[in-house]
C-alpha cells in the first residue's frame, strides 16, 4: 500500500501541474492482493487507513478533489467492501459508493472467479452529487455492464466516474463521462 500511495501522490502532483480540476484514480488503487484472504486481512477503515489518510492529506494540500477506489472491511469481518470515495478539496470524504455487481464467473473446465466469496455487495445506485466540476455519479467496474441503462437516467446531465482496474473498451456517447482505468502496480 505504501508504494501505491506514493504513486498516487505522484499522480496528484502531475495532475496539479497539468491544471486538473480533479483526479480520478482506479478501482483497488490501495492494493490488489494475491488471494481473497489477504485482501480481507489488508482492509482498513477509512479513518485509519494510511492510504486513505495520505490521499486526504494530498487533496487538502493541493486543493484537488480525488475520486479513488479502495477496500474497506465489511461488517462481518469476513469480506471487504469494494468502495469508490470522493475526497473533496478540503480532504474530506464527501461521497462513497459500494460496488453492486460482483464479478462471478465459473467456466466449465476453465477459470473460476467468485468476487462474491470475498466482497460484500453494495445495495444501491445513488444519484449524482454536486462538486465544483458539476454533478458526478459513481459506478465501479462490472456495474457499468449491469446498470448502465439505469444509471444513464440518473446521469443524463452529469458526469460518471466509472472506476475499474479493467481496461475500458467502450466509448461513452457523452464526453462528460469519465473512465479511470488500469490498476496501479
Amino acid at each position: 500500500m505504501t508504494h501505491n500511495l506514493s504513486q498516487c501522490r505522484l499522480l496528484v502532483s502531475k495532475a496539479v501541474a497539468a491544471g486538473a480540476k480533479a483526479l480520478f484514480l482506479p478501482e483497488a488503487s490501495d492494493y490488489i492482493a494475491p488471494s481473497a484472504s489477504e485482501t480481507v486481512s489488508l482492509a482498513q477503515p477509512t479513518s485509519t487507513s494510511p492510504f486513505v489518510l495520505g490521499l486526504r492529506s494530498s487533496a487538502r494540500e493541493h486543493r484537488l478533489p480525488i475520486n479513488v477506489g479502495i477496500h474497506e472491511p465489511a461488517r462481518d469481518g469476513k469480506k471487504v467492501k469494494n468502495t469508490l470515495v470522493w475526497i473533496d478539496e478540503d480532504g474530506e470524504i464527501k461521497e462513497r459508493y459500494q460496488k453492486l455487481h460482483l464479478f462471478d464467473v465459473d467456466i466449465p473446465g476453465g477459470p473460476v472467479l467468485k468476487e462474491s466469496n470475498s466482497v460484500e455487495k453494495g445495495m444501491a445506485i445513488f444519484p449524482p452529487f454536486e462538486t465544483a466540476l458539476g454533478n458526478v455519479g459513481m459506478l465501479i467496474c462490472f456495474d457499468v455492464c449491469s446498470y448502465l441503462s439505469l444509471s444513464l437516467v440518473h446521469y443524463e446531465r452529469s458526469g460518471l466516474a466509472f472506476d475499474s482496474h479493467l481496461l475500458c473498451s467502450f466509448a461513452f456517447p457523452n464526453p462528460r463521462f469519465f473512465c479511470a482505468a488500469k490498476a496501479l502496480i
